[in-house]
């Protein structure tokens, strides 16, 4: 009877100690996992695990050893919001596997992505011929991200009072997390002085800007830091 109820209080404990963990570490861990978020969930899981199951182990140790091991990943975390560099090594960036409607069997092999793999993908979206495809992206959480051409999206609302127009190019990202993204202005031809003058026409400045990107038909996107909402959605 006392192994018995040991094993309960124990297994108790387990689970409000991850269901905390899980709380203060966000929901990216319980949705899109990227590789850091993988590597937590699976290591947390079994600790937790052993602390619910296994006698021959302190439960003092194991909960220390569950506060350890959070205290590594939310640290990770937290350095991955702060660099950019960090966070693409911890979980991994987005990789073009379709552009302009063609195949890169190049940055397919770099990923070890076959195409029974990019065929089922683009199936679960209701896209059963290649030839649809304009662009499509591996995120870094592993699912598919994909951009119809013009002739082949559904026509809405707006498509239906303006002419179609074609992709001019691929979104461009210009600022993350209040950075600049050197590389992505070099290979545009773009510069920061460029980026300066278009915030000037909106009485911004680069300080002001959270994220920045330009889209599909070359048009500017700006994310500030003040976004004006009184009450954000969670």
């Amino acid at each position: 009877m006392a192994g018995s109820l040991e094993t309960i209080v124990r297994t108790v404990a387990a689970f409000v100690i991850l269901l905390i963990i899980s709380r203060i570490l966000g929901k990216q861990t319980i949705s899109n996992m990227t590789f850091h978020d993988f590597v937590s969930s699976i290591t947390l899981g079994g600790i937790t695990a052993n602390l619910a199951f296994n006698h021959k182990v302190s439960s003092w140790t194991l909960i220390l050893a569950l506060l350890v091991f959070f205290g590594i990943s939310y640290l990770v975390s937290v350095l991955a919001l702060k660099s950019r560099t960090w966070s693409r090594w911890t979980s991994g960036t987005p990789t073009v596997v379709i552009e302009h409607g063609k195949i890169l069997e190049g940055n397919m092999r770099k990923i070890r992505y076959t195409l029974d793999s990019l065929a089922q993908s683009l199936r679960e979206k209701n896209i059963f011929n290649l030839e649809e495809v304009e662009y499509a992206v591996l995120e870094d959480h592993g699912k598919l991200s994909v951009k119809k051409k013009s002739e082949y999206e559904f026509v809405t609302r707006k498509d239906l009072k303006l002419h179609e127009e074609a992709v001019k190019s691929f979104p461009v990202e210009l600022i993350m997390d209040g950075k600049i993204i050197e590389d992505n202005l070099a290979r545009n031809g773009l510069t920061k002085e460029w980026l300066e003058r278009e915030l000037g026409k909106r009485n911004k400045t680069l300080p002001d800007v959270f994220y920045a990107v330009r889209g599909t038909q070359n048009k500017l996107f700006f994310d500030y830091y003040q976004d004006d909402i009184k009450r954000p959605i969670d």
